[in-house]
């Protein structure tokens, strides 16, 4: 994976700022299951250690399925915050 395709490179599992939300994925956590990328397929793409990682059309995904991709995350993983650091996913 290019560095290019990543929403931040610095940091390619974030945390990251994808319209008004702050997503991060855990590594340790993850799994690799890729429930997310079936939920939300613009936002994430597994990296060669099979993580979570957000990629570059994230922002093309609404609030809506970023929340669902996190729910659906079999060992939550992914955090959600809002733009004022209140936790949305997992609370």
């Amino acid at each position: 994976m290019s560095d290019a395709q990543l929403l931040d490179p610095k940091n390619p599992s974030g945390p990251v700022k994808i319209n008004n939300l702050h997503v991060r994925v855990d590594r340790d956590l993850c799994i690799g299951a890729a429930t997310c990328i079936a939920v939300a397929p613009k936002t994430f793409l597994l990296d060669s250690e099979a993580k979570a990682i957000v990629i570059i059309t994230a922002p093309d995904e609404d609030g809506d399925t970023l929340i669902d991709s996190a729910r659906a995350c079999p060992v939550a993983a992914i955090f959600i915050e809002d733009q004022n650091g209140n936790k949305i996913f997992p609370k």
